[in-house]
């Protein structure tokens, strides 16, 4: 199996026919025709279903497929990698974050990585937790930023940090009145939390799991601002990271709850694919993002 193979049956997957595909790589429609057979008669199985309104990839097409996509994805950034390595004066990077180290983390490194290093371009995108590790063990993303645990089989990892998880409510909720409340209470609650496969979910499900409680939300929603907007309307509870409600804290339109039987805090990670050569615009944010972590763990007294 070659490249050019490779490349032509993942043109006809990601077209859905021979002439979209020959219009793509600049080939004619009998050229493109004959790597595809060519790479069916090298595997000794069909790719495609030949259907009068295009190609279907067969059950082996759509498992080479998902292959392919790596493959072609590992060698684009061997590319940009040797071409950084080279000296030339460009580079990208892919990042993924889940949505409280994207807002509250990864901006200050954001900031001072363009500052240095302008003429790497960025992409970034923000999601929970689990989708952010997807990304980065699919090669999506060089580098993922999270908070709670990770799969430390199929990742290396940074820390960056950590963040306390807090029981939060509206200033005119009832349980805002109390002095002293137990988990268990503020579970009992309207509790709203962040969707499955969340960070801050996960370590707080395993935090009420530590005292033999069910962690039992009523809502579940995928905006912390969402979440944050409900809680001021004085009906609901959530825990919620400290950093995402802050501001709200200090003005008093949101009112931490006095929680005696639990703590809840979870560090806050880099990730990147293990066994995956990082490039060297990876490195260089990597690095910087460590340092960043550093000054803020232990800042100048000046």
């Amino acid at each position: 199996m070659n490249f050019t193979h490779l490349a032509a049956f993942q043109a006809v997957v990601e077209t859905g026919s021979v002439t979209a595909a020959a219009e793509r790589l600049h080939v004619s429609q009998p050229a493109l025709t004959r790597e595809i057979r060519a790479l069916e008669e090298r595997l000794g199985v069909p790719l495609f279903d030949r259907l009068p309104r295009g190609m279907q990839p067969t059950e082996a097409g759509r498992l080479l497929a998902g292959y392919g996509a790596q493959i072609f994805k590992l060698a684009e950034a061997a590319e940009t990698a040797v071409a950084e390595l080279a000296g030339l004066r460009r580079g990208h990077l892919a990042i993924a974050a889940s949505r409280t180290t994207g807002a509250y983390v990864l901006p200050a490194i954001l900031d001072e990585f363009r500052r240095r290093h302008p003429e790497v371009s960025l992409a970034l995108s923000v999601s929970n937790t689990g989708q952010v590790q997807d990304e980065v063990r699919a090669l999506e993303a060089q580098l993922g930023l999270i908070e709670g645990p990770h799969d430390a089989e199929a990742f290396d990892a940074l820390p960056l940090g950590e963040d306390e998880i807090v029981a939060v409510a509206g200033a005119k909720h009832v349980l805002a009145q109390r002095r002293s409340l137990t988990a268990a209470e503020v579970g009992d609650g309207e509790l709203v939390m962040r969707e499955p496969g969340s960070g801050t979910r996960e370590v707080v499900a395993r935090a009420y799991a530590s005292l033999g409680l069910t962690l039992a939300p009523q809502l579940s929603i995928g905006s912390p601002d969402a979440i944050k907007r409900l809680l001021r309307l004085g009906h609901a509870v959530s825990w919620v990271s400290r950093r995402s409600v802050a501001e709200e804290l200090a003005a008093g339109v949101l009112v931490e709850l006095p929680v005696r039987d639990l703590r809840v805090v979870r560090g806050l990670t880099m990730i990147w694919h293990r066994g995956h050569a990082p490039s060297p615009s990876a490195q260089a944010f990597r690095a910087l993002a460590a340092a960043l972590a550093r000054q803020a763990a232990y800042p100048s007294d000046s």
